[in-house]
């Protein structure tokens, strides 16, 4: 974060910019959102407030650059998809690259618009230091560990050395190695963590044999017939059936977790999605690109559910460490931008399907 703020020191928005590219470090990292949120919130969010930043909009680029880790591998939420959808990991890994790192650079693009329009919203450094080389060897060796972390999980993956599962074990080892080198490693951190891992485990497992009851019982009573007869006979288009799901998807975020839409409701409609006929161009040796394609537009429309209330869960981690005189209204006001920029990277990938389906078929070919 100081390296990276130095380097964008002399750019309106550049410490906002700076947290979108660690929020694309982290997500590449860790897979998850929660982690990526307090580590962005706690480090960035203190030094914007105190250099005049607009406090809507700073709360609104840690929610979103915090959120990115769900769709940008190794997300947990793509092996679960995967998982229940029995296509390959590797395919969507790949397949969700180029749209998260897109939702990336549109973040990017919206600060850097937004501090050029308003810079007294983000305003400069006053005491911000003359450019030197130095700052850009400084902020390249600072990203050596995470790089080097990313491509021991995610280069294991892609490069079929490994299944994601034993590349997380690779990535926790990598990440011990990291702890000790920078002297954080110690009997009590090993403690917390296992005992941290062991409670996140239970809760998901109670959440995966709640929703697979669900589930098994909503199908055996016919319910995904119900809903595959009824989406089959609207009078739309197989854009319009599409349309009509991702907008369904994108409410139900708003009451839902990731959890139970993947476990409950992907199931159901990937099935319809299938028989509507798409005709997405497979590159390589992607296998079903019509499904690969679909199931990254529902995990772009998921990332959106963490932003939107009342159950945004990037809300409430950011709640839960900013400053005591920051309002959940303040985090709406900042999170409404993004989320509009997660619907324009959503029809992007729906109209562009080449977005998910170029890079697997090129690194699988």
């Amino acid at each position: 974060m100081k390296s990276m703020e130095a380097l964008f020191g002399k750019v309106s928005g550049g410490l906002a910019v700076v947290a979108c590219i660690i929020g694309i470090v982290l997500a590449a990292s860790t897979g998850i959102i929660a982690s990526s949120i307090v580590l962005l919130g706690t480090i960035s969010l203190p030094i914007m407030l105190r250099q005049g930043y607009n406090k809507s909009i700073s709360l609104g680029t840690i929610c979103a650059s915090g959120t990115l880790g769900i769709l940008i591998p190794p997300s947990i939420m793509l092996v679960v998809m995967a998982d229940q959808l029995a296509i390959s990991v590797g395919d969507l890994f790949m397949g969700a690259v180029i749209p998260g790192v897109l939702l990336g650079v549109l973040y990017i693009i919206f600060i850097l618009i937004y501090g050029f329009i308003r810079p007294e919203q983000l305003p400069l450094a006053k005491d911000r230091p003359p450019f030197t080389w130095i700052m850009v060897w400084e902020a390249l060796k600072s990203l050596v560990s995470p790089v080097a972390l990313i491509l021991l999980v995610l280069g294991s993956i892609f490069l079929g050395i490994t299944t994601p599962t034993e590349a997380s074990g690779l990535g926790a080892f990598g990440t011990v190695l990291l702890a000790a080198r920078h002297g954080k490693l110690s009997i009590q951190t090993i403690k917390e963590v296992t005992l941290e891992t062991f409670k996140m485990t239970g809760f998901v497992f109670g959440i995966f044999v709640g929703a697979s009851s669900f589930a098994l019982v909503l199908r055996f009573l016919g319910g995904d017939e119900v809903i595959s007869k009824t989406l089959m006979s609207l009078p739309f288009s197989q854009y319009g059936v599409l349309i009509l799901i991702l907008l369904v998807v994108f409410i139900l975020g708003y009451f839902l977790d990731w959890i139970e839409i993947t476990l409950i409701i992907l199931p159901l409609i990937a099935p319809v999605v299938s028989q509507l006929g798409f005709s997405v161009e497979g590159y390589g040796k992607v296998e079903n690109p019509n499904l690969v394609w679909f199931t990254i537009c529902i995990a772009v429309c998921l990332q959106t559910s963490f932003l939107t209330p009342p159950v945004g869960f990037a809300i409430f981690f950011v709640q839960g460490i900013a400053p005591k005189d920051v309002l959940l209204i303040d985090i709406y006001k900042g999170i409404i931008p993004f989320v509009i920029i997660q619907v324009i990277g959503l029809v992007l990938v729906v109209i562009f399907p080449e977005l998910v389906t170029w890079l697997p078929g090129l690194v699988y070919r």
